[in-house]
């Protein structure tokens, strides 16, 4: 081999071989990196959406049901303020959430709705006072709470839509239990839409035909296994809409049978719908009634383990509406285990409180 090939070899390789050696790690490192981008990018998804549906999976099946076996409604409350962001961030990686929507927006409606409520007492007591400044300001947060409540319980209400299409014409598909009890739930939260946008006075776009829609949706269920809950809330649909009642039907009769449906479950949720149909016609005594026969109900009657914060939830709603009818009248509210006894029941003379037995 001569020395010129030698040398001119030598040189080719002193060139070439660095450049070589610095493409490959190069190049190796770029490839490496954009495989890893790319198949972390891949495996992240596959996490976000493998975690999503466990999640939403695990609320449903679990969550959901363990819940309503629990009767602290507050803690339900927070819970769904604080969880409605975490749950339908999935939304994002997996198809949204709808049914376990309608139950978050709807609860944390009712979050809302307990706020109002305790500006409406604070509003009462100013008026008490005479002192308009207080009363006005209250009313401000009153309206700003039923705004808020007014907006979650109709995102609760396009979620149901979203899951089983428009109420008001042919019934859904309700395949299992739980799909029918989201039905009901959208249709309660639609009404509540309703009711706690006109409360507050604001024009937010809530569908003024939602309650002619939820009466007729509410049929998609079965009354019997929902304790009365349906037909009470067509009953209450047909007593505040002037007109709405069929021929041969009578609301009262129906809210009252409803009621003892209710009753006989343990599952009072038919109590609040006869006393928000009393409430709206200016009816107090027979408001009164109810919630006697609500505490009197309870008291001899527990709720079956897996509907208790149903009936819980009646409770509270009951005693909402006792709060409002004490604090005009009193200035405060339903007195400490007062619930189902008002201002002005007539006090039991001694005489009468008097056990005949006793003395025989």
């Amino acid at each position: 081999m001569s020395p010129y090939f030698l040398r001119f070899s030598s040189a080719i390789l002193h060139w070439v071989c660095p450049v070589r050696r610095w493409f490959s790690a190069k190049h190796a490192a770029v490839l490496a990196t954009t495989l890893a981008l790319a198949g972390c990018g891949a495996t992240r998804n596959v996490m976000y959406k493998t975690t999503g549906d466990v999640m939403v999976s695990f609320a449903q099946e679990h969550q959901t049901p363990f819940v309503l076996s629990t009767d602290d409604v507050s803690m339900n409350c927070g819970m769904s303020e604080a969880l409605a962001p975490m749950l339908m961030s999935f939304g994002r990686v997996r198809d949204e959430p709808h049914s376990l929507a309608v139950m978050i927006y709807g609860s944390a409606g009712m979050c809302a709705e307990s706020r109002a409520l305790n500006e409406e007492l604070r509003y009462m007591r100013a008026i008490r006072d005479q002192d308009p400044a207080e009363a006005e300001d209250a009313l401000i947060a009153q309206k700003r709470f039923n705004t808020l409540a007014a907006k979650r319980n109709y995102e609760a209400y396009q979620h149901l839509v979203a899951q089983y299409g428009e109420p008001g014409g042919a019934c859904p598909e309700l395949e299992e239990d739980y799909d029918e009890f989201i039905w009901m739930m959208g249709m309660i939260a639609g009404l509540q839409a309703l009711n706690n946008e006109i409360a507050s006075g604001a024009g937010l776009g809530v569908p003024k035909n939602i309650a002619a829609k939820v009466e007729r949706s509410a049929a998609c269920v079965d009354d019997d296994k929902w304790w009365g809950a349906p037909m009470a809330i067509r009953a209450t649909v047909w007593s505040m809409l002037p007109g709405a009642e069929p021929k041969g039907e009578n609301a009262s009769m129906r809210l009252a049978a409803a009621a003892k449906k209710g009753e006989r479950a343990g599952v009072r949720l038919a109590h609040v719908f006869q006393a928000l149909a009393a409430y709206g016609k200016g009816d107090m005594d027979a408001v009164k009634q109810v919630i006697r026969a609500h505490a009197k109900s309870k008291a001899n009657k527990e709720a079956p383990p897996e509907a208790r914060l149903l009936d819980e939830l009646a409770t509270t709603m009951l005693t909402g509406l006792s709060d409002r009818m004490w604090t005009e009248h009193t200035g405060h509210r339903t007195p400490m285990g007062a619930l189902g006894r008002f201002w002005d029941d007539k006090k039991q003379t001694t005489a009468e409180t008097v056990d005949l037995s006793d003395i025989l």
